[in-house]
């Protein structure tokens, strides 16, 4: 028991490290619209998953019917694109630190669904863990409404801090949604449920194409492109691969409550490549933001612990 939690808990920081590239791909890229940053990324996602999943198709195929399909695509929808879109316009709009503090606040909200589920750990276990969350990212958030690094009028700030509530409520639905079908299809692999997502994606991201490229590629250089290519490849490989196999793992391994804290990792990884892409050292009050998101996870872990569940039913 205690080896399956370390090995979840191993795969909630591997995702949250991947997850992170997210928030510094718009800053990067900052010239790209949201939706050609999603269609470019989850296209190659699709093309990379659907390569990697046709040998392993013959088994999955008496697996996977329509109810699963239709699940896949809602999830894809929820947890792919409509979060990434928003989040885009959140870090170019608001900058990465806003949108890295209220992705942040998805374990609050997922503990306090979890909380509910037969067997989980009480909120009020959670309680410490949740208020050590919720100080980080207000921390953040104070510093990230009073940064210079952040440019745009006080109305575009506001309207990308509302994409980033849409983004956080939108990734709170998935990361639910996702954690109980992997429970309902046990037989199928997290690894093989990353790429029946990125198959889903992919196919709504053809849709989604003819409207973000509509402009062909006016006020942009060749090597913009290729630049423009090269990140939405990077960021399928590492985060929507790699990053969901290891999210999908982390999520049977842990309990809901436990493994929505996990996102936090997420946050963490994206205010230090934001850190490195603005080349600037974090400040003070960034650090104790980081410490409380830290202690918060810590101290989830802590009361999710099974001598914790033995000392409650002694």
């Amino acid at each position: 028991m205690k080896d399956r939690m370390a090995g979840g808990i191993a795969n909630g920081v591997a995702s949250g490290a991947l997850w992170g590239l997210v928030f510094l791909a718009p800053a990067v890229l900052s010239d790209f619209s949201p939706l050609q940053l999603a269609a470019a990324r989850y296209l190659v996602y699709g093309l990379i998953a659907v390569v990697l999943l046709v040998p392993r198709w013959p088994a999955l195929r008496a697996r996977i019917g329509k109810v699963e399909w239709t699940a896949l695509t809602w999830l894809s929808l929820l947890g792919n694109l409509i979060y990434f879109v928003l989040l885009s316009l959140c870090v170019q709009w608001s900058g990465g630190a806003a949108a890295a503090l209220i992705v942040g606040m998805v374990p609050v909200l997922v503990a306090v669904v979890g909380a509910r589920e037969p067997g989980a750990v009480p909120l009020t276990r959670l309680a410490p863990a949740l208020v050590l969350c919720v100080a980080g990212v207000v921390l953040m958030g104070v510093e990230a409404m009073g940064s210079s690094h952040v440019q745009g009028s006080a109305g575009q700030r506001l309207i990308g801090l509302l994409c980033g509530v849409g983004a956080l409520l939108s990734w709170t639905a998935y990361s639910v949604g996702n954690t109980r079908w992997l429970a309902k299809v046990p037989e199928v692999s997290g690894h093989d449920w990353s790429l029946l997502t990125g198959v889903a994606t992919g196919g709504l991201a053809l849709l989604l194409a003819p409207f973000a490229f509509a402009g062909g590629g006016h006020g942009h250089s060749g090597s913009e492109w290729v630049g423009f290519w090269a990140m939405a490849a990077a960021v399928a490989v590492f985060a929507s691969i790699l990053g969901n196999a290891c999210w999908n793992r982390a999520s049977r391994a842990l309990p809901l409550t436990l493994g929505g804290q996990m996102i936090v990792f997420e946050t963490l990884f994206g205010l230090l490549y934001g850190f490195l892409w603005q080349q600037r050292w974090p400040l003070p009050v960034e650090v104790l933001a980081a410490v409380c998101l830290v202690a918060g996870v810590v101290w989830s872990a802590a009361a999710h612990r099974p001598q914790a569940h033995a000392a409650e039913s002694a």
